[in-house]
């Protein structure tokens, strides 16, 4: 039977046509290299290779093993690597942390979407806005990170890369019976307003937007829990803006609002490091691009 190890360094020698350049590909000797081809020669009672100048070439005996050595060793690599994918996605774990209104939305679907695709894989999930998720990805406590960046967000470093997810549109609350205010107010016509922040990044995008609307909110409360806001906003505590995803998770009686043209943010899978990424981290990514796809959340929030 031919030796795996010795039809390498034939496939290796037949590539380079070098001894010395084979050797340092497969981090061996090159006496090592040439012990492995005697031995292949004498196991197939074939001349292999000869010498040629400072070089080596490959008889027709040596190029048609070569050859099909190329064929078996990629058929090997191939079934490794399917095994592996097939290990992987039978046991082990993968770790997501994700905002808020995601985990009320699209995350549990694509939760139950992997336990069915992938029953043997645990899936473990931590809550965090976006700057700390991405703290935990880069430190490797989660291998996805589900997050939100609007137009003006600092970049993530080259380190992590993302895929997008969707795009979630910003919406202005007011309370349902301010009937000082027309039925589908503007931001201008909130100005003189109180003011209900959302998380860090969701505040400096309200700041954006008004003083894009020509002036400077009066922030009266901050709070990262959108069911919170939305009961200030249905006292009469204030005027704040939410993405759909928040009002899709949940809505409040006594609120109205009505979506700000051209204030999405963009929802976005993170990873991070070199690919390839293992199985089960593409297993996960592929469960929220296919529940994102759908867009099962969104089509709820209609214009009120």
């Amino acid at each position: 039977m031919l030796d795996i190890v010795r039809l390498r360094v034939l496939a290796a020698v037949a590539r380079h046509r070098s001894v010395t350049a084979a050797a340092r590909e497969l981090h061996y000797s090159q006496p090592s290299v040439s012990h492995h081809l005697a031995k292949l020669e004498a196991e197939t009672g074939a001349k292999l290779v000869q010498r040629a100048g400072r070089g080596i070439r490959l008889t027709e005996a040596g190029r048609l093993l070569a050859e099909r050595a190329g064929e078996i060793l990629g058929r090997l690599d191939a079934a490794e690597h399917e095994l592996a994918a097939h290990v992987g996605l039978r046991s082990g774990r993968v770790r997501l942390a994700a905002f808020p209104s995601a985990l009320g939305t699209f995350v549990p679907r694509a939760a139950a979407r992997l336990a069915r695709e992938h029953p043997g894989l645990a899936l473990r999930i931590t809550e965090a806005e976006p700057p700390e998720a991405l703290r935990m990805l880069r430190a490797g406590y989660v291998d996805v990170a589900v997050i939100f960046r609007y137009a003006d967000t600092t970049p993530e470093d080259n380190g992590v890369r993302l895929t997008r997810l969707l795009d979630d549109p910003s919406h202005l609350l007011t309370r349902e019976e301010a009937g000082d205010l027309p039925e589908l107010p503007d931001l201008a016509d909130l100005a003189d307003r109180p003011w209900i922040a959302g998380c860090e990044r969701c505040r400096i995008h309200l700041l954006d937007l008004c003083r894009a609307a020509g002036f400077a909110p009066d922030i009266v409360f901050t709070s990262d829990d959108y069911v919170a806001v939305q009961a200030m906003v249905a006292a009469g505590m204030g005027a704040s803006v939410l993405p759909g995803l928040a009002l899709a998770a949940h809505r409040a009686p006594g609120v109205r609002f009505r979506e700000l043209p051209g204030a999405a943010r963009r929802v976005l899978a993170a990873r991070y490091g070199e690919p390839p990424d293992p199985p089960p981290t593409l297993a996960l990514l592929a469960a929220l691009v296919a529940e994102c796809d759908q867009n099962v959340h969104l089509p709820e929030i209609a214009m009120r």
